[in-house]
This record gives structure tokens, sequence and C-alpha cells, in this order.
């Protein structure tokens, strides 16, 4: 069964709202605020995004360089670019199939553009954090499903080359993930 994310989602998120009130001895008042939750539910054979692609907030100079997101979370630079922030995070995906399953994995691209206020940025070189690190390209790369219950998580990092004079502002870009369980 093959299945292709290019949209991202999250599997579980909770947002509440609080209130806070003030109590005395003579007038006690309390409030009331509503909370929503989410939960998305995976099917067998199936996989979700969990976590996006976050490079992080950078500063860019008259020197072209890149940064680097790992899967374990790890960021880095060469060139001109300088990292600022601390709000950065590889992709990660949550799937389900059985203990011992093969399942392919591969890219719909070797790169990708992110596009924003000033000259497009190349994502490129996404790496899955399997044991060993590996390289994912249009390619299937064969993994086996190591967990008795037949869950599974991956994380997956990239670079992005980032020009010289740089316009500042959010750059956002799609990229299309394939799992084909056997």
């Amino acid at each position: 069964m093959r299945h292709r994310l290019a949209h991202p989602f999250a599997v579980i998120s909770a947002f509440a709202a609080c209130s806070s009130f003030t109590c005395s001895a003579a007038f006690a008042q309390t409030a009331v605020e509503q909370g929503r939750s989410q939960v998305g539910v995976v099917t067998p054979l199936s996989f979700i995004q969990t976590e996006e692609l976050h490079f992080g907030q950078i500063f860019a100079s008259n020197t072209a360089g890149t940064v680097t997101v790992a899967p374990n979370g790890s960021r880095t630079r060469t060139g001109g670019v300088t990292l600022f922030g601390t709000i950065h995070q590889p992709a990660e995906f949550a799937g389900m199939g059985a203990f011992n399953q093969r399942v392919q994995v591969s890219l719909g691209s070797n790169s990708i553009f992110l596009t924003g206020p000033g000259v497009r940025m190349r994502a490129r070189t996404f790496v899955i954090g399997s044991t060993p690190t590996a390289v994912l390209t249009t390619t299937p790369r064969v993994f086996r499903i190591g967990g008795p219950t037949g869950a599974f998580r991956f994380p997956v990092g990239a670079t992005l080359e980032v020009g010289a004079n740089q316009a500042p502002g959010t750059y956002r870009g799609t990229w299309t993930i394939t799992l084909n369980y056997q």
C-alpha cells in the first residue's frame, strides 16, 4: 500500500484558555473559559506528519551560506549565515505497520524551493533519522519496522541554501514524502 504526504497537520494538539480570578473572604468570583482539543487517528498502513521541518530564524549577510537541521534536532550553518533563536526542528512522521515489515521511503523531489519576499531558497539533502542516518532521494530506500507494535516515528532534516543579501521575511515550501508498505 502506497501513501503520500504533502500537507502537514498536527496529530494531537490541545488548546486551553485560562482566566485568572481573585478571591477574598468577602467576595468570591469564578471565571470559566472553554478549552478545545483535537486528535488525529492513524489507521494501519498509513502515516502522518507530526512536526513541520523548521529551519528557524537566521541573519543573512552579503555572503551566501547554508543552514542544516539534522534529524536529531541540531542546527549548523556555513558561510555568511548567522543563526538566531532556538525555534528550529526536523520534520517528524509517525506511522503504523507490522513488526519487521518492510517500508520503502522516497521523496517526490531531491530538492524543493522555499518562496517568500525575496529570491527563493533551495532546500536539499533530506536526511532520515534512521540508524545509521540516510539521505532520502526519489529512489526508494528500504527500512524495516523494529517496534513490536508496528508503530514507528522518524525525523527528517535537510539543508537550506541561503543567498547573499537574502531579503528578510518568512519563506515556505512544500515537499512530498512517500511510504510504500510491503
